[in-house]
Parts: C-alpha cells; structure tokens; sequence
C-alpha cells in the first residue's frame, strides 16, 4: 500500500498529453488552447470615436463655456464603418459616432450632450473636454505581433470573444480525452427501474458522468455489469480500446466478488498500484493499458468513488489536455476535523470568505456510502495521518468542486 503522495506521482508519470487539433471558433467552448495566438494587428486599428458627439481640433474649443460657446461649422458626418474623410480644417468639425474614425486634424471629441445637438450646419460648444478626450487611440489596447493567448488557457466565452475580434476562424485545441465507465454491481438498478430486495439505484454512472464532462472530458461510453467475472471482462474489452481513461466503479477491493483488480491486469493492464493509505478509497487501482490509456479502478461506495475521481482522475484530465491543474487552496478549520491515525483522511464539507480569510468544516455525514453528504458541498477536505481530531483553527487543504462555479455564493458568508 503506498501513501497519497506517492500514488500522486506514478499517476503523473504514466501520463502523455493528446495531440492537438485544428476546430472551428464554433467549436471550441471549454477546449484547452494548444497554440500561442498573437495579435495579426493592433487594436484598436485605428483612432477613433469612443463616443457619440462632434470630433474636433481641441484649440479651437478649449476656451468654450455656457456663457460664451464656440460655434462650429459641421462639415460632415462619420459614422461607425465610414471612411474618416478629408482633414478638419480650423473652425469646422464633424459630426462623429462611437466607433467611427477619426478624421485627421481632428484631436478631441466633445459628447452630444455638451453641444446645440445634431442635425444642423453649425454646432454650438458649450463645454471643453480634456485635449485628446473620447478618442481610443490606435493600439492602445493592443500592439500588433503582442500575445493574446498562450498554451494551456481553457477556452471560455472571453478567450473566443477576443478570437474572434482578431479575425481567428478556427484554432488548435488539444483533443478532449475520452473516458468510459464501467460500473459494477449485482445490486444496481437504473434509475426509473423498480427496486425489489436489496436493489439498490447505481447513482455513480450520473456522478462520474457528470464530474467528467465538468472536466473538459467526453463519454465513449457506458458498461453496467453484475458482480460477474466473464460480464467483466467483456466489458473491459469493449471499453478499454475505446477510450483514453478507463473509470471503474465497484469490485476493486478483495471480496469473493470483487473480480476487477484480477481481470484488469489478465487483459494487459500494467499495474502501477492497488490500495492507497487513505480514507475513504483505500481499495484504489491505477495502471496503464497496452495502447497507453489510463485506467483507474475505485471503489463502489459513491462517496469513496468520487473522492478518489476528484483527487486523482481530475488532475490526469486536465494533464492530458496539457492545463495546469487549478491546485488547492488553504482555509482554517471552523470545527474539529475527524482525522484518522492510518490514513489520510478526505471529507466533503465547505469553504466561505470571513473577515479577510478562508474557514472551512466538514459536512456532518461521514460515511463512505453517503451520498447526501455531497449536498450543499463545495470542496473536499483533507488532512494527514492523526492521532486525534484536528483541531478547529488548524490550516488544512481543501479542493474546490468542479461545480462549486454553479452554486449562488459558493464562498459566501455563514
């Protein structure tokens, strides 16, 4: 059995990124970029109005005042997409919009609201800006051949909206891996189905499903399989050529039915360890398939299973898309946290924002096997080998939910 750490670092070393692939800008929410994007041109590409108003030479109204306007000869207008047209000559303007360019000569735009108003020939100025006011200058924003984007940045709406303004029709992005699930258990039911007996509803399809798609993952596919060895086995051949992660839920521990371990490793799969030091999830595989795909075993309880997918599957995802896992954060403890002597303990709870710090406290059910422990939480909680309950006021470590960004106020106040 070896240690959190430990199983940490073969994972890492058993992993190779995906190859990038060229998309389509319409394609690319939440792909992790795989190219430098530098900008094709400065932006803005020209100087122009960032308001609606009269472009002007700034000497000829800097003396302008309510009770002695300057009156202007309005030559023109220019609208967003018109060409600037010729020069402003001294004692003229234009009559500019937001977005339009800026004709030469002209150094300053006074906002509508400080003037006569549109639509006549001449126009009477009755307040001064600033030299230079209203006017986005070209480049300001950015320098042509200056870095926009670089590798490793998950692409959400505001990485493609600046592609988009730069002309960008399609980037490389790193291909999404593609993970299969199989879950395993004479007991389980789909829900929708009646229960009878001892049948239980298999709630760790849905939880792996949707914690791999919140990590930038896919779904080859699903295999529910009984606590049968030959039903096992064909689904891990079926599953295992199909995708780059293999996850595994049930028959991973030592049972009489526990056939998983035992059938990985016949149809190839390299074993880098079974069992970690930890709690929950101890009956924890990982191993490399022939074809290079990783495959992590867990345990059957839901708790156990999600606890091991967020602490190690989610960080092989985001190293096989080439991004940098988003790490921990520290908070303090708000209450005692039940450590164990043996092993290093993980317990979902929340975090909140108080008085310029981070508290945290673990949900009030323990148990591997409950699920609604998981309600409400935004983080997973950890803490090493102890001999007693941490103590309240100690500064553990503590994972964010992938889908904490969902909740209202996830670091909210208590």
């Amino acid at each position: 059995m070896i240690d959190v750490q430990e199983a940490h670092r073969r994972i890492a070393d058993a992993i190779q990124p995906l190859p990038a692939e060229e998309r389509p800008l319409d394609a690319v929410l939440g792909r992790v970029l795989a190219e430098e994007i530098a900008a094709g041109f400065s932006l803005p590409r020209f100087d122009n109005s960032a308001m609606d108003g009269f472009a002007v030479r700034w000497g000829d109204i800097g003396k302008a005042s309510e009770e002695r306007p300057v009156k202007l000869d309005v030559v023109r207008q220019v609208s967003a997409g018109d060409p600037a047209g010729p020069p402003v000559k001294p004692g003229s303007c234009v009559q500019i919009m937001t977005g339009a360019p800026l004709p030469e000569g002209a150094d300053t735009v006074v906002i509508y609201e400080h003037t006569s108003g549109f639509g006549g020939r001449t126009v009477d100025i009755f307040r001064a800006p600033e030299p230079g006011a209203n006017v986005r200058y070209a480049g300001e924003e950015v320098r042509g051949g200056e870095t926009l984007l670089s590798p490793g940045m998950r692409l959400t709406p505001a990485e493609i909206g600046v592609l988009s303004a730069f002309g960008c029709s399609s980037v490389a992005v790193y291909r999404r891996p593609s993970v299969a699930v199989v879950t395993v258990g004479d007991e389980l039911r789909m829900p929708g189905e009646p229960l009878q007996g001892s049948a239980i509803y298999n709630s760790n399809r849905f939880s792996l499903e949707s914690c791999t798609r919140s990590s930038g993952a896919e779904i080859a596919g699903f295999w529910n399989v009984p606590d049968d060895e030959a039903a096992i086995e064909k689904a891990l051949r079926e599953a295992l050529p199909a995708c780059d992660m293999l996850v595994t839920a049930g028959g991973i521990s030592t049972g009489e039915y526990d056939f998983m371990q035992r059938t990985l490793t016949g149809l190839g799969v390299r074993q880098a360890f079974w069992k970690v030091a930890q709690k929950p999830g101890k009956p924890f595989f990982f191993g490399t398939a022939e074809r290079g795909g990783l495959v992590f075993g867990l345990p059957g309880n839901p708790v156990s299973a999600l606890v091991c997918f967020l602490e190690y599957c989610i960080p092989a995802l985001s190293a096989l898309q080439s991004t940098p896992y988003r790490g921990k954060i520290e908070a303090a403890l708000a209450a005692p946290f039940p450590a164990d002597r043996k092993r290093h303990r993980f317990l979902f709870g929340r975090v909140w924002q108080k008085d310029g710090g981070l508290l945290c406290e673990t949900a009030k059910k323990t148990g591997s096997h409950m699920i609604t422990s998981l309600v409400g939480a935004n983080c997973l909680i950890e803490a090493p080998l102890a001999e007693s309950p941490v103590p309240e006021g100690t500064v553990v470590k503590c994972t964010l939910l992938p889908w904490g960004a969902m909740q209202e106020q996830t670091l909210q106040r208590r």
